[in-house]
């Protein structure tokens, strides 16, 4: 039920994701070879079809690659069509996936004990506020260059 409910919430957050994923966004931390990383592939890292196949460190490389790779491809094409929308309707999609994404959030949350809940809890304004903080360097950044946001 647990396992569900988390890939609930990862598909629910995948949308945002790209929404939110600028071109020159920095890329994750979680590298073949980064610290977290190792010995933790159930995770953070090989979730897929390659998850209990023994990778070796060069075979793990490369599948990290293509799913880099494979995900910028996703958001560039995602954001193809993004382009094409509306100003209503952009902002409809947000409010519709920030909707699912409360929900979710609200099933898994549900699930914990109440310990875990606070845990839950710190972890959500700890995100929130680092996305805060990335929109105002983003911001930021926009004004010095001088584009429009």
């Amino acid at each position: 039920m647990r396992k569900t409910l988390s890939m609930l919430l990862l598909a629910a957050a995948l949308p945002a994701a790209a929404l939110a994923a600028e071109p020159g966004h920095p890329p994750c931390a979680m590298e073949p070879g980064h610290h977290q990383h190792k010995g933790r592939e159930g995770m953070h890292g090989m979730m897929g079809p390659e998850h209990g196949l023994k990778l070796t460190d060069e075979q793990r490389k490369a599948v990290f690659e293509a799913r880099k790779e494979a995900t910028k491809e996703k958001r560039e094409i995602t954001q193809r069509y993004l382009d094409k929308l509306s100003e209503a309707d952009k902002e409809a999609m947000k409010k519709e996936l920030q909707a699912s994404r409360e929900k979710a959030d609200k099933a898994f949350r549900d699930q914990l004990t109440p310990e875990q809940q606070k845990a839950f809890d710190e972890r959500k304004a700890e995100q929130e506020k680092r996305r805060a903080e990335w929109e105002e360097f983003r911001k930021w950044k926009a004004e010095k260059e001088g584009k429009p946001q």
